[in-house]
């Protein structure tokens, strides 16, 4: 059943391998170190490859690497009782070959042959102990044995603790109206659990409580009365009547027109459209993001934090030995260690906006990386979790691929063609926006921008982009250009029409707006896809804002997995390609929603809106989101 099974070191030394067939899995192997090990994805229990599953565990002390390979239709029950067994065995036999790197690097696997007859009994022992629970036949308990035999009726009936003091009365002095309820009780079939007739005493207290009550209620209501001043209250003002003529004078004309007079007016008396954009941008903003995107700012305010984390421990440990104490770590950590660490550090994850899902994630891979470490006598538990963090989540925002427009967009116009990006998105997150702020960049650039109305459903949609046009255009003069086909056209056949009236105008890029809509909502997303499907984009863009929290991983999860299930039958599914995180100047230091989308997505965070102008736009600074979490 067991296809391979290999124990090699982080180095890439194979040590001992066992392997039943004559297949190869090296590049099963090589994917699994590649996409997992090396990403310290360590929440990662299996990994599946050409119809293979991999398990595997790590041995942080040695550096040691244990995986067990088996065909994925297969259920191998005992996988991870196999690598714990072998690990253990492993580390008894050859512990002090494994001390030694000159010893192991100069023998490799000779140093290891003994350990197949090990193996051999320790997977004979797992596929005995498989067997031996699979004949089991867990049998069901006998009434006796369950917790509902040993209620009795005794015990389920409540007293009050008052009822203690008073005189028991005499044995079959029952009163008739006690008898008239028990028998109610029990001859109406209810269920013993329910509530047991109040007593006569506790019957005339409430009664006695509520005549009480009453008696206050009245009491209050006549006092209020006579309280109230005799002179007459001041009568309400009537409504003023309300003029419905639909005319008017001339006079009202001049209290409506709020538009400003100015010396330069075209012959109708309106403004020339070049006055009116100029009148609404800054000029100043011109040539100002000319090159590469600037990177978001780092704070400076994260120095002092080893330091207050110190002196917290020593103000709180009551003594000097106790805060020595708090500065000791042990020398070889444990899950147990690292759990007050670990689950703190996901409280403040999740604190700072990152979903509950990657929060533990992320501290389940870190423990898996420090379970076993050996560390100096001196070193803080709390500061090997932070440094272990730190470098984790560094290396989930750092971009597995560089996306580079401004390259991309040249080395489509060589080829005679525009370069297509697509924006999509939930609503309200600012997909018209930001697309105009990346239109003005590319404008900085040289590159003349077609803008595609996609989004027909949306009311005011075209006009908000028609706005966006007429002021980038007073900044960069001709540089932009809006396709529009109004309101209710499909956005597959609108989109196609753009591209290629694009191509006759020799644009440089098309962006693509598109109509915001819920990751539930199955008619859009359907659409969505075609969309993508037809027109073949360059580049899709999912436009998200910095202040979701959990809903960022659904959203994600539901448009990729919409694009997959309407893709082309037989080819490769075309999925979300970067993310555009707005609103960040809004959120203080709450940047948690760029790890849960770039954990979701796997893919990078292009651009970054961080404000109401046009450039306010930024691209990730690693660094600075990684301190603002750890902050």
């Amino acid at each position: 059943m067991i296809e391979l099974f290999t124990i090699f070191n982080k180095g890439g030394l194979v040590l001992w391998c066992f392997q039943e067939g004559i297949d190869l899995f090296t590049e099963s192997i090589n994917a699994l170190i590649r996409d997992v090990i090396m990403q310290e994805r360590g929440d990662v229990s299996q990994f599946k490859h050409n119809n293979v599953t991999l398990k595997f565990k790590l041995d942080n002390e040695f550096e040691l690497v244990f995986v067990v390979v088996y065909q994925s239709i297969v259920q191998l029950s005992y996988a991870d009782k196999l690598l714990d067994d072998v690990s253990q065995r492993f580390r008894d036999l050859y512990k002090n070959v494994l001390e030694n790197k000159q010893v192991m690097y100069q023998y490799g696997e000779k140093a290891f042959t003994h350990f197949g007859d090990e193996f051999s009994n320790l997977l004979r022992e797992c596929q005995l102990k498989q067997i031996q629970m699979a004949e089991t036949v867990k049998k069901p308990k006998a009434f006796q044995e369950s917790a509902k035999s040993q209620k009795t009726i005794d015990s389920l009936i409540i007293s009050r603790a008052g009822d203690k003091d008073k005189k028991p009365q005499k044995k079959g002095a029952k009163t008739q109206n006690q008898a008239v309820q028990e028998e109610k009780v029990f001859d109406s079939g209810s269920d013993v659990n329910s509530s047991p007739p109040s007593s006569p005493s506790q019957q005339d207290e409430l009664a006695k409580k509520r005549e009480e009550f009453f008696k206050k209620k009245q009491s209050g209501a006549v006092v209020k009365t006579a309280a109230k001043s005799p002179e007459a209250q001041p009568k309400k003002k009537g409504k003023q009547a309300r003029v419905w003529e639909l005319g008017g004078t001339g006079k009202d004309a001049a209290v409506l027109d709020y538009s400003a007079k100015s010396g330069n007016e075209s012959a109708d008396g309106r403004n020339s459209p070049d006055e009116d954009a100029s009148k609404f941008v800054e000029l100043d903003m011109v040539g100002k993001m000319k090159g590469d995107l600037k990177a978001l700012r780092e704070s400076d305010d994260e120095g002092s934090e080893e330091e207050e984390e110190i002196v917290a421990a020593k103000a709180s440990g009551g003594g000097w030995f106790s805060a020595f104490k708090g500065l000791v770590g042990s020398k070889k950590l444990t899950a147990e260690d690292l759990a007050p660490a670990l689950e703190k550090m996901k409280e403040s994850l999740i604190l700072k906006n990152v979903a509950a899902e990657p929060a533990d994630q992320i501290c389940q891979s870190v423990s898996r990386k420090l379970e076993g470490k050996v560390i100096g006598t001196f070193t803080r538990v709390n500061s090997e979790v932070k440094a272990a963090i730190r470098e984790a989540l560094t290396q989930l925002l750092t971009p597995k691929r560089r996306v580079d427009i401004l390259r991309d967009v040249v080395e489509a116009k060589r080829e005679g063609r525009p370069y297509v990006i697509v924006f999509c998105g939930v609503n309200g997150v600012g997909k018209s926006t930001n697309l105009a702020k990346i239109t003005f960049w590319l404008n900085e650039n040289g590159h003349r921008v077609l803008i595609a109305a996609g989004d027909t459903f949306r009311a005011g949609a075209v006009e908000q982009l028609r706005t966006h046009s007429k002021h980038l255009n007073a900044l960069h003069a001709n540089s932009v250009h809006l396709f529009e086909q109004g309101y209710g056209k499909d956005s597959a056949g609108l989109a196609m029409a753009a591209i290629a009236d694009a191509t006759q105008r020799r644009m440089d890029v098309v962006l693509v707006d598109t109509a915001g809509r819920m990751q539930d909502n199955e008619p859009l997303m359907r659409e969505l896809a075609k969309l993508i499907r037809v027109n073949e984009p360059d580049l899709v863009l999912f436009v998200g804002e910095a202040l979701v929290g959990n809903e960022a991983v659904d959203q994600l999860v539901k448009f990729n997995q919409a694009l997959s299930n309407h893709a082309t039958p037989g080819s490769e599914p075309r999925l979300i390609d970067g993310i555009v995180l707005t609103k960040f100047d809004t959120i203080d230091d709450k940047v948690g929603a760029a790890v849960s989308m770039t954990y979701i997505t796997g893919q990078p965070i292009v651009f970054v809106g961080c404000g109401q102008t046009y450039s306010d736009l930024r691209s990730l600074n690693v660094g600075a989101v990684v301190n603002a979490l750890l902050k």
